[in-house]
């Protein structure tokens, strides 16, 4: 969620140093193509409420009770867009989830993203909720001045009780945290990240959260899942062998507690932006968005992969060429006082299930577009989507 170039989430390659048997070996199962022009869903310069109405999260949506769409998809003073179908989404100017950016903490309300919904009846919303805490914007909290050497991010449960109108913290509230406080480690950017929508699988929920890494935690997306999301306790992560990691709260437990690990997933490397269930074929599609890596994404933009179980992924195919937030800025580069796409997003609009996590053989995929002011995404903001074919490859 970057305000300016030091602090645009570069992760580091998991994919480098992912176990054999869970890096990725085929090409995709189906063959995803844009089939035309982007449509605009949200302007910063015109439809928003507030100046920090801009897009700045992978969007997600679901249907409430009425059956309206509900969409969140921008910043961390949480408004979502509302409307009777997608065609006609338009700002809610009330605020469903408060960020104050709290000196302290403890208290998990740095700043706040809704980042993932789900809901089984449009009414009772879990949400899992990326939380940064900056401890440069506090004085005396950090050692360095600089927003990514003091950035502690971790994932947090919150629940809505009115159709998402109002969040409230679910109790336990850490999701997913760094076993370390925020003032350990300081120099780079630390904890987890950036949870993907949520999708049902087999009686589970799951979802993926990005990490960083730290000494006995490989960095790279993990995969969690859970019963029941309201329930924010069930929350378990894949360690490689079943799904049995859950994580404490480091300002709850002991110094230095003893945490487990996850195994990251290849071949994504960078956070998960959503997936999706392929109706007729039943492979799991997912996308996200990665720079220009040599032999592994030959140009920067938003990739896709398949799966048929969720740990063993095709390789990646790329599906818009596009210039990202990981991307250097300089001098030299292009994208210097140029446009950014950024937190894709795949979403079908006649999807059979509540929450949008199936797709048949057509879908949108929703990015934001974001203007650079030198390197500083600054600039204007666009929601666009683009109409994707999806079919056996």
């Amino acid at each position: 969620m970057p305000t300016d170039a030091q602090r645009a989430a570069v992760f580091v390659l998991a994919l480098l140093s992912a176990p054999a048997s869970l890096r990725a070996q085929t090409l995709p199962a189906l063959k995803l193509t844009i089939e035309g022009r982007a449509e605009k869903v949200f302007d910063t310069a015109t439809d928003r409420c507030a100046p920090v109405d801009m897009p700045d999260v992978n969007p997600r949506a679901y249907r409430a009770a009425d059956g309206s769409i509900v969409m969140f998809a921008l910043h961390f003073q949480a408004r979502p867009l509302r409307g009777p179908d997608f065609a006609h989404l338009k700002i809610d100017c009330h605020v469903a989830l408060h960020s104050t950016d709290n000196a302290d903490p403890a208290t998990y309300d740095g700043r706040r993203y809704v980042t993932s919904t789900w809901t089984a009846d449009g009414k009772r919303v879990a949400a899992l909720i990326h939380d940064e805490y900056h401890a440069d914007h506090h004085p005396g909290r950090c050692l360095f001045d600089s927003g990514l050497q003091c950035w502690w991010n971790t994932v947090l449960s919150f629940r809505s009780d009115d159709g998402g109108a109002n969040f409230i913290a679910s109790k336990p509230l850490v999701v997913a945290a760094a076993p370390f406080t925020q003032d350990i480690g300081q120099g780079r950017h630390r904890g987890f990240f950036n949870p993907s929508n949520m999708f049902a699988r087999d009686g589970y929920v799951y979802a993926f959260v990005s990490t960083t890494g730290w000494e006995g935690q490989s960095p790279g997306p993990c995969l969690i899942r859970n019963r029941n999301p309201i329930d924010s306790a069930g929350w378990r992560g894949w360690d490689g062998v079943g799904f049995t990691v859950s994580w404490r709260d480091p300002y709850k437990s002991a110094p230095r507690a003893i945490q487990k690990s996850c195994q990251p997933i290849a071949p994504f490397g960078y956070p998960v932006g959503a997936v999706v269930r392929h109706r007729t074929s039943g492979n799991f599609l997912a996308v996200w968005d990665a720079p220009r890596v040599p032999g592994k994404f030959p140009t920067t933009g938003v990739y896709y992969a398949t799966s048929k179980d969720l740990m063993h992924w095709s390789e990646p195919a790329l599906l818009l060429a596009a210039y990202s937030p990981h991307d250097a800025c300089g001098a030299n580069e292009v994208n210097r006082d140029g446009w950014i796409d950024a937190y894709p997003s795949l979403i079908d609009h006649e999807a059979k299930g509540r929450n949008f996590d199936d797709a048949g053989d057509t879908a949108w995929l929703y990015v934001a577009h974001i203007q650079n002011v030198g390197c500083n995404p600054a600039g204007r903001r666009y929601l666009l989507r683009r109409p994707v074919a999806i079919a056996p490859r």
